[in-house]
């Protein structure tokens, strides 16, 4: 899904779309003249692995989204809750995507492993 960026106004735009399993429900308002902020909720299933016993399992997420969207190069790089998209038009599968990477790229346990005091790691 993309949104011309010029197209959202100060009055919030509903957003409902779903990627893979993956839906993202929320508004898009102008914030200011070249900043769209996004305030949603992002739910839905995504296959992990576990970090520990190596067997992948179904993971329901439900979490709260919030982003500040620009159509121009932005000078501070260290705040990560602004995304470029420098060609004007917001692109909702980029955003649920890069969530979803975000989520597969942290640590994960399986339920059988999240409460094991098993050693990993056995010195000899």
């Amino acid at each position: 899904m993309k949104i011309v960026f010029e197209k959202i106004g100060h009055t919030p735009k509903d957003v409902d779309y779903t990627l893979d399993g993956v839906r993202l429900i929320g508004k898009l308002s102008k914030k200011r003249f070249h900043q769209v902020s996004l305030d949603s909720q992002i739910s839905g299933e995504v296959e992990l692995c576990c970090d520990r016993c190596g067997v992948t399992y179904k993971h329901q997420i439900d979490d709260e989204f919030k982003m500040t969207i620009t159509d121009e190069p932005i000078a501070d790089k260290d705040d990560l809750d602004i995304i470029e998209f420098l060609d004007g038009i917001i692109d909702i599968d980029y955003l649920i995507k890069s969530e979803v990477n975000a989520i597969e790229g942290s640590f994960h346990y399986c339920n059988d492993c999240v409460d094991s005091e098993e050693e990993l790691e056995i010195e000899f």
